[in-house]
């Protein structure tokens, strides 16, 4: 078995592979910017590549993006909604929490996205506290209560209600689990309140 017949089989289910999974299976940064140049990969981002034959994904914004910021990485707040499509979302960002320190900034080339697929401007990126990941769509995300909780602070509180009722029409949740995410709601606005208002007091000191 050829290294490039091993990383054709270590594909994700978007056709996408990192330059440490590579190495991992043998083929060097060098030999896999090689099998780029010869057209049979294409680099997506930085240290992310993606098998060049796959077939087009609308999500595949989303997966190289979470793939793009590393290892415990996973698509965070507003962007799991707009991945699930629960209420009209700002697209231009994706947004990808992590535990771990990252310092580069992540760009998706929209280049090579193909027609089929939006590409985003940027990705935005949140420090987190470590969060189990639940799969949505093949990708790594936060649980869904929790995301919609994050969106409103992005979204809006009445976008965000929507996504909530929708999420509960479709059966991703539980009425339970709504009334839980209401609570979260006004969690969340008091949370910002402190925080404008340390914000307000810390103005006034300076």
């Amino acid at each position: 078995m050829t290294k490039a017949t091993r990383i054709y089989d270590a594909v994700d289910g978007f056709g996408l592979i990192t330059s440490a999974q590579a190495a991992e299976l043998g083929m060097s940064n060098a030999e896999l910017v090689q099998q780029a140049r010869m057209g049979r990969f294409t680099r997506v981002a930085r240290g992310v590549y993606r098998v060049s034959v796959w077939p087009p994904q609308p999500e595949a914004p989303y997966a190289i993006a979470v793939k793009a910021v590393g290892d415990e990485a996973l698509l965070y707040g507003e962007s799991v909604v707009a991945l699930l499509d629960l209420t009209p979302t700002d697209t231009s960002a994706i947004w990808v929490a992590t535990p771990k320190r990252v310092r580069r900034t992540i760009d998706i080339s929209a280049e090579i996205i193909q027609s089929s697929e939006a590409a985003p401007a940027s990705v935005k990126i949140i420090r987190s506290r470590e969060i189990d990941p639940v799969s949505i769509k093949g990708i790594p995300c936060q649980p869904i209560t929790d995301a919609i909780i994050s969106a409103s602070t992005t979204m809006g509180i009445n976008q965000a209600r929507e996504a909530l009722v929708e999420a509960m029409h479709r059966g991703y949740i539980t009425r339970v689990e709504r009334a839980d995410t209401e609570r979260g709601f006004a969690r969340q606005r008091k949370r910002a309140a402190r925080m404008a208002a340390r914000g307000r007091q810390g103005k006034r000191l300076a």
